[in-house]
């Protein structure tokens, strides 16, 4: 394992151990609204300080870009290297006792991005990519499934819930996309939703309205499990743009069109 990505691995699981011990006692924590169907918990910024301290003791001058504390250590711009942290994606399934929540953390080296890892507490299921040596999930490689076609593929999505202004042309995208699969699913945590098209549970997923810390770690997995994936336009600026379509090389195309 890549050194960079033991020490991420670290972190996670110790965001990881947070986030169990509250998810005994949910309905004793105290949860605020940051804005519109968009909640943070005291574990959401007790798990990111856990991993924020963990990197910052193995990598000081490095470059953190955090869901709940923004860009802080070195700032974006003035290291080679930012992780990309996102300590509790799903917040609403966790305050809700809904177990599909995890933590994400992504590396980019010069931008591109180098070290991903997908940790979901609730199952022990460790997700990991190290640019151009694989994804693995619990040790074992991974690889997107083999569907081919559209008819049979079971593809994720998460539906707005902030800004409701783009719901009549998501909702376009969903009407598409039902007549033409075999189902749509909405856990409601994106990373993991990537994760498990990485891993072959799904064989797509698209998305509009994300953050970066949504999609680091997922999008490498993606590329390292053979899969394909990018903006609704083609190109690779989903991490600015933060709509996402990722998908197996055949199927990828058809759920790109439907964005369109």
């Amino acid at each position: 394992m890549h050194p960079m990505l033991g020490i991420a691995v670290r972190a996670a699981r110790r965001a990881g151990a947070i986030i169990n011990r509250a998810a005994r006692d949910v309905d004793l924590l105290s949860v605020t609204r940051k804005r519109h169907n968009d909640f943070v918990t005291e574990v959401d910024k007790a798990a990111e300080q856990a991993v924020i301290e963990i990197l910052h003791r193995a990598y000081p001058d490095h470059a953190i870009l955090a869901e709940e504390s923004g860009a802080k250590a070195g700032l974006a711009g003035e290291s080679e290297y930012t992780w990309i942290i996102d300590p509790l994606d799903g917040t609403t399934n966790f305050i809700h006792g809904f177990p599909q929540y995890a933590v994400s953390i992504g590396l980019q080296h010069k931008g591109v991005l180098a070290q991903g890892v997908i940790y979901d507490p609730t199952k022990n299921e460790l997700f990991t990519a190290t640019r151009g040596r694989g994804a693995y999930l619990n040790e074992r490689r991974i690889r997107v499934s083999r569907r081919a076609q559209l008819n049979e593929a079971l593809i994720g999505t998460g539906f707005p819930f902030r800004d409701l202004e783009g719901l009549a042309e998501y909702l376009a995208m969903f009407r598409e996309l039902t007549l033409r699969t075999a189902g749509i699913r909405r856990a409601g945590a994106a990373a993991l939703d990537i994760a498990y098209v990485a891993a072959g549970r799904l064989d797509g997923f698209w998305e509009m309205g994300l953050s970066p810390w949504d999609m680091a770690a997922g999008a490498l997995l993606i590329t390292e499990a053979g899969g394909l994936v990018a903006d609704p336009a083609g190109e690779q600026n989903f991490m600015e743009l933060g709509d996402i379509c990722a998908a197996t090389p055949k199927i990828f195309p058809a759920v790109l069109e439907a964005m369109v």
